[in-house]
C-alpha cells in the first residue's frame, strides 16, 4: 500500500487534490504540454502514466476505467484513439517535466509537463535498418520451415535433371 503524502495536500482536502489532478491530465492530454508548479508535476507524472498505459490496453473496462478520472468524452476518445497507439512500442516514460524559471508573484516552483513526442532510440534504429532486434524475432521455426522447402526444392530439381536425362538416353538410342 502506497504511504500517504505527509503534510498539506494541493487543494486542502482529499477529493479537492483529486479534482485538481484529474483537471491537469485531462489539459494535458488536450494540449500535449501545460504549466505548471512543479509539486503539482510531480504528484501528476504517475497519473497520466497510469491513464496512458490504460489507454495502451484499449479495451472497455479500461476506458470505464479512465472515465472515472477524466470526465470529458472528447479527450477520453483523443488519449484512446491517438495518444495510446502512439506510445504502443514504448514501456514507460510517457511523459517530461521540465523545470523553468519561477513565477513572478510568489516566486513558486514553475514546470511544464509535457508529452514526450519522440519515439525510443531502438525503435528509430529499427525503422532505419528496417529490421528487428533478435529477440523480437520469432524463434527457431520459420528456419525450419525453410529448410524443409530447400531440401523439397532440391529434390525435386535433382529429380528432373533425373527424368531430362532418363529423356535425352531415349532419344539417343
Amino acid at each position: 500500500m502506497p504511504t500517504p503524502t505527509k503534510g498539506p495536500r494541493l487543494g486542502g482536502s482529499p477529493s479537492h487534490e483529486r479534482l485538481i489532478l484529474a483537471n491537469l491530465a485531462t489539459s494535458l492530454f488536450e494540449h500535449g504540454r501545460i504549466t505548471t508548479t512543479e509539486a503539482k508535476a510531480k504528484r501528476l507524472r504517475p497519473i497520466a502514466e497510469r491513464l496512458i498505459t490504460k489507454a495502451k490496453k484499449g479495451d472497455l473496462h479500461n476506458r470505464r476505467e479512465v472515465m472515472k478520472t477524466i470526465r470529458d468524452k472528447d479527450v477520453v476518445h483523443k488519449l484512446f484513439a491517438e495518444i495510446g497507439p502512439f506510445f504502443a512500442d514504448r514501456n514507460g516514460g510517457y511523459t517530461r517535466i521540465i523545470k523553468t524559471m519561477p513565477r513572478k508573484g510568489d516566486n513558486a516552483k514553475m514546470a511544464v509537463i509535457a508529452l514526450v513526442t519522440e519515439k525510443t532510440a531502438t525503435a528509430e534504429a529499427e525503422a532505419a535498418r528496417g529490421t528487428k532486434f533478435a529477440k523480437d524475432e520469432p524463434k527457431a521455426e520459420e528456419p525450419k520451415a525453410t529448410e524443409a522447402e530447400e531440401t523439397t526444392e532440391a529434390q525435386a530439381e535433382v529429380e528432373e535433371t533425373a527424368e531430362d536425362t532418363a529423356a535425352e538416353k531415349k532419344d539417343e538410342s
